[in-house]
């Protein structure tokens, strides 16, 4: 791992109970972080930038309780909260560079926090990086708290905020597909099961069945929120409580709902917070089901539009980029086809999030890091995801009418719509006869006399084949 930043003349020398280790004076991270980057040096993923936001929130909220309850001095407390504001409005960004994957059930995580905010904090009040007999990263900005209750807390407030995004999208897609379901409402077509010709529907209630199947992803998502607003923050390392008053725990969740501005409450079972992960299998296992969803929708955009000749060729996508470097004109699905990795993204995660639960072991789960990074990734993934989706396909689709009349008109549709009047058996022998002959379905029914014209077209009737009921003949003349 390069650690370019700890290279050059000015440095500072940091201890901790394993030994000694130098830091370039400008770095605003310690010892704690720089060994866990150097243990930890294994991909490109960073820790995410809501998880960093929300322990920045706990560290403020819990800085103002402290002085609140004259355990933390004034000037400390708020040269700590201003440390924790500029973190949360997306500041110091660059230091923080510890990879996603580490041990230590977010150990490393947290302390890089309060190496970042203690040295931060010091610079306000003027004093030098590394100055912690006056700001202790420890003592002071960890004041009250252990890993175990900040990280599980903080990772409630990043997943409750990615959510906001995350459903508002849903409700955007859903909005333009339901816009769809309108513009092609009288757009009868050829309906498929199995990938083989089914019954006559319309192009409107294709779409109506994706908005529907959006709007059941958009609710859940929504509902799970009240799950996710109870945390064990007060809990200290195994969710009883040990080293915090009362009175912190009562007061800190005031100022966390301030601080976030979510209605978060102390959950009755601390310890069972802890150490279960459940809920967040929970939300990843909704991400799952958003993501199957998503799938299929841009897997049957994929094949509606496939073509342009050669094709079912319905739909016409929006075309958004060239699709070959050999194949003059080709344009390809490509935002279909990004629809479909993300979906395929979020199913592989909701498994790793899934084991990484699972395997949590007595009073704490040491593998919450990869559950954070999993499922925090795939929400952001998922969001710009549909966005994407909405604004560069969805929107612009449009529908070949010609072409969907053509593909219904020489299909074996309308069939079914016989049984009723001449019985499954005898519309069984009707249809091989039509694909054994160049003949179509009403001139076969027509030459063997079963129906009369007036009658068949009565059946036969476009729009009544995509709706319930079975239509009276007896009076047709």
């Amino acid at each position: 791992m390069d650690l370019s930043l700890n290279k050059g003349k000015d440095k500072r020398v940091e201890s901790d109970l394993i030994g000694k280790m130098e830091l370039s004076v400008e770095a605003y991270y310690g010892i704690n972080t720089l060994r866990a980057m150097e243990n930890f040096s294994l991909s490109s993923f960073r820790v995410h930038p809501e998880l960093i936001k929300g322990i920045a929130a706990v560290k403020k909220a819990a800085a103002i309780t402290n002085q609140q309850l004259d355990l933390l001095p004034a000037k400390k407390a708020e040269a700590i909260i201003q440390a924790c504001e500029e973190i949360m409005e997306g500041g110091l960004r660059e230091e923080f560079k510890l990879d996603a994957y580490q041990g230590g059930a977010g150990t490393s995580t947290n302390m890089m926090l309060n190496e970042v905010i203690a040295n931060r904090a010091l610079e306000i009040i003027g004093e030098k990086k590394g100055s912690y007999q006056l700001i202790h990263p420890n003592d002071d900005v960890n004041k009250g708290q252990s890993t175990n209750d900040v990280y599980p807390t903080a990772l409630r407030i990043a997943v409750l905020k990615l959510l906001v995004p995350l459903t508002d999208s849903f409700a955007s897609l859903q909005g333009a597909l339901q816009e769809k379901e309108k513009e092609f409402a009288e757009v009868v077509k050829l309906g498929r099961t199995q990938l083989q010709d089914a019954l006559p529907i319309t192009l409107g209630q294709e779409f109506a069945a994706y908005a529907e199947a959006i709007g059941r992803d958009r609710w859940r998502l929504y509902k799970i929120e009240e799950r996710l607003k109870k945390t064990n923050l007060g809990g200290t390392a195994i969710g009883t409580g040990l080293n915090t008053p009362q009175t912190y725990i009562f007061k800190i969740y005031q100022q966390l709902r301030q601080v976030t501005g979510l209605s978060l409450a102390q959950a009755e079972n601390m310890i069972d917070i802890t150490q279960n992960m459940d809920v967040f299998v929970e939300v990843s296992g909704l991400l799952k089901a958003a993501a199957v969803n998503l799938n299929k929708i841009a897997s049957d955009l994929r094949l509606l539009s496939s073509g342009p000749r050669g094709g079912i060729a319905e739909l016409r996508l929006p075309e958004v980029q060239a699709g070959s470097s050999i194949m003059p004109g080709k344009v390809n699905p490509v935002i279909c086809e990004l629809i479909n990795q993300v979906s395929v993204e979020i199913i592989s995660s909701d498994q790793a999030v899934t084991l990484a639960a699972r395997d949590g072991q007595l009073e704490l789960n040491a593998f919450t890091p990869l559950i954070a990074h999993k499922i925090l990734n795939a929400m952001e993934i998922m969001q710009k995801g549909v966005d994407i989706f909405v604004s560069k396909c969805i929107k612009g689709i449009e529908v070949d009418i010609s072409r969907c009349e053509e593909l219904l008109k020489n299909s074996l549709a309308g069939v079914t719509a016989l049984v009723p009047y001449l019985g499954y058996d005898k519309c069984s022998q009707l249809a091989h006869k039509v694909i054994e002959s160049a003949q179509s379905l009403t001139e076969v029914v027509l030459s063997e006399g079963l129906l009369s014209r007036k009658e068949l077209a009565r059946i036969m009737e476009r729009e009544s084949m995509t709706r319930p009921g079975i239509i009276n003949i007896k009076n047709s003349d």
